[in-house]
């Protein structure tokens, strides 16, 4: 059917099991009742260096959050086993997966290393699983990226990460840091210097609280999908099936 020239979809949906097609509710938007804690953010990094400058953005991005009101959880990787390489009872691994189920949004910074994240980044994001019985971990969840390099400004390692965030089901930022020649924006102490950085840092850190107070509450819908209920439509189906023979 066309009007004034313009195609209009066939009303007839004949592809569409009607029993799990929702037509989006604007309503469902809005939470009952929002929030009142501060926002749960959990950080990462992925170097174990002793002055490591991963490390010392995600505390000056820690700092950032603490003063937009967030409450911060910093991960050391120090004795996290490689995946697969111990149980999943191992007390670093519990650590880090219960720190995941707290959080509500995350940082991931990890240094550009052979133009890619480094060995230890990917290690702890693969020991958070996709899902834990009929909860996922990260679905729905906040995330904020940042890197550091060594020599000019790369972002290699925030766009693999970011590809990451989208596998893991998580709201990924649209901005993002990337912190070029590392080793001259940080002072002896181990503070940022003032620079073009920084501010960039304030603004992802920034972003990331309004988008996890935007969401939060709300996750569970966003994060709703067809297919998904229509698979567990099916799979209800199969097992009453199966009780009646």
């Amino acid at each position: 059917m066309q009007k004034n020239g313009v195609s209009k979809v066939n009303e007839s949906l004949i592809h569409v099991e009607e029993s799990c097609f929702e037509r989006p509710q604007h309503n469902s938007l809005k939470p009952l009742q929002a929030s009142a804690h501060p926002p749960r953010i959990l950080m990462l990094y992925g170097s174990l260096r002793e002055r490591s400058y991963s490390k010392l953005l995600t505390l000056e991005a820690a700092r950032l959050l603490e003063a937009m009101g967030a409450e911060v959880q910093i991960f050391d990787p120090m004795d996290l086993p490689q995946p697969d390489a111990a149980p999943d009872s191992h007390p670093r691994v519990v650590a880090l997966r219960e720190a995941a189920a707290w959080s509500e949004g995350m940082v991931w910074c990890s240094p550009e290393r052979h133009g890619a994240m480094t060995g230890i980044m990917k290690s702890m994001i693969d020991w958070i699983p996709l899902s834990v019985g009929a909860v996922r971990p990260t679905q729905g969840k906040t995330l904020a990226l940042m890197q550091v390099c060594g020599g000019s400004q790369s972002f290699n390692a925030v766009n693999q990460m970011r590809i990451l965030g989208r596998w893991m089901r998580m709201i990924t930022i649209p901005n993002q840091s990337s912190v070029a020649k590392a080793f001259l924006e940080f002072d002896e102490a181990g503070r940022m210097k003032p620079s073009a950085y920084y501010d960039r840092v304030v603004d992802v850190m920034e972003e990331l609280v309004k988008f996890t107070w935007l969401t939060r509450d709300v996750s569970p819908y966003l994060v709703d999908r067809y297919s998904e209920r229509k698979e567990s439509a099916e799979a209800l189906s199969k097992r009453v099936n199966q009780k009646s023979i």
